[in-house]
């Protein structure tokens, strides 16, 4: 799978980061946690989705400026050499989904 760096807070080789898959998904690099399909974030990363998507996952909100995104972990090789995730960090993979606004027309590309 290839990826397309969107954006991060920080360089090459450390999270957090999101990815554009050559597979139409979102790849999500953050910290690990207890579960192997879950990943923590900061609620600053959402900034770099494309316009009028979403991660079409449900985000759960720690109350500390970051969330829970869980996912399909990331075991592809060739992603994995791309984003080279320390020991403490992992990868999910999710859909991409369509941004819905109750308060506005539908976002059309």
């Amino acid at each position: 799978m290839k990826l397309e760096r969107l954006g991060g807070d920080s360089t090459d080789g450390q999270s957090p980061t999101l990815f554009l898959s050559d597979r139409e998904t979102y790849v999500t690099q953050g910290w690990s946690t207890d579960r192997p399909d879950t990943i923590e974030i900061p609620q600053r990363l959402i900034r770099f989705l494309k316009p009028g998507t979403c991660l079409g996952a449900l985000l759960r909100d720690t109350g500390h400026g970051t969330f829970l995104l869980s996912g399909e972990p990331v075991t592809d090789p060739e992603a994995l050499e791309q984003i080279r995730l320390p020991g403490h960090e992992s990868a999910v993979e999710v859909a991409i989904g369509t941004e819905q606004r109750r308060d506005a027309a539908p976002f059309v590309r």
